[in-house]
């Protein structure tokens, strides 16, 4: 069977589909508000809100998992009393209802102490695993090499949206999808001890918007590589001049290095402001 892999429309969420159908969702932040809060937003609690967007989801779709693609939580390096109050609620009530794939990110120490007992939950490695033929991996870290012999790769972490800025200086931010493959020859210079010519399919790779709202994302058209987060974005691993652009309407904005050229990067500007002065 042929992996089909879809975006569910105008949602950051995706629908993979081989042997098995699961919904893929990315950076959650639950608990996010405390840590507004300290900083003097007040803003109340969006985890019930959260929740009964990812119960609609599993309602329509009706996936056989739910892959959570990293930072579940949002408040590092403790535990907030938030997420000590909500996140077991809101993962127990997730796996009443299908089974739960995690995969640590960046803001998730401490979660292996919040799961619920009895569920069917499974907590896997930060470094990614394969489950039913693709690869997953949050994006903070290098991915399992063993990831790099699938098909599909399907990360995060970046939050990617689209900075769109008109001629009198209005700016709207929108989330985005980003599909693009790896660069062989940088990957193989860091997993120096693998060939990776051997089982190496060329794999294509998905960037998953974030589901929370409150936390921003980064700008790929106004980004570089070393402006990306985690080493496989930053390395230059990652394929960006040529990587497609999606909005969550489906809107196909195009390859990246022809989405640049409507302002360049940050850096670029920057550059070009210096030498008109």
């Amino acid at each position: 069977m042929a992996i089909e892999i879809e975006p569910i429309f105008n949602e950051p969420a995706l629908v993979v589909e081989n042997e098995v159908r699961s919904l893929v969702i990315a950076d959650i932040h639950l608990g996010i508000e405390w840590d507004l809060y300290t900083s003097g937003f007040s803003i109340p609690s969006r985890m019930q809100m959260g929740l009964d967007r990812i119960l609609g989801y599993i309602q329509t779709v009706q996936p056989e998992r739910l892959i959570l693609l990293g930072d579940v939580k949002h408040n590092v390096p403790q535990i907030s009393w938030q997420e000590r109050d909500e996140l077991p609620y809101f993962l127990r009530t997730l796996a009443e209802h299908v089974h739960v794939d995690i995969l640590p990110g960046n803001h998730d120490a401490g979660i292996e102490f919040l799961l619920p007992e009895g569920k069917d939950l499974q907590l896997h490695s930060s470094r990614g695993a394969i489950i039913d033929s693709v690869g997953y991996f949050h994006g903070h870290t290098w991915p399992a090499p063993e990831l790099l012999k699938t098909e599909y790769i399907i990360t995060a972490h970046n939050h990617p949206t689209i900075r769109f800025t008109d001629p009198l200086g209005h700016v709207v931010v929108e989330p985005a999808w980003v599909r693009t493959k790896l660069k062989k020859e940088v990957l193989q210079s860091h997993y120096s001890s693998l060939d990776l010519n051997e089982e190496w399919k060329d794999p294509k790779v998905f960037i998953v918007p974030s589901f929370n709202e409150l936390c921003g994302g980064v700008a790929f058209n106004e980004s570089l590589e070393d402006d990306l987060l985690g080493p496989i974005f930053s390395s230059g691993a990652m394929e960006l001049d040529n990587a497609e652009l999606y909005l969550l309407d489906g809107t196909k904005l195009g390859l990246l290095k022809h989405v640049r050229k409507l302002h360049g990067p940050k850096k670029e500007r920057k550059v070009r402001r210096k030498e008109r002065k």
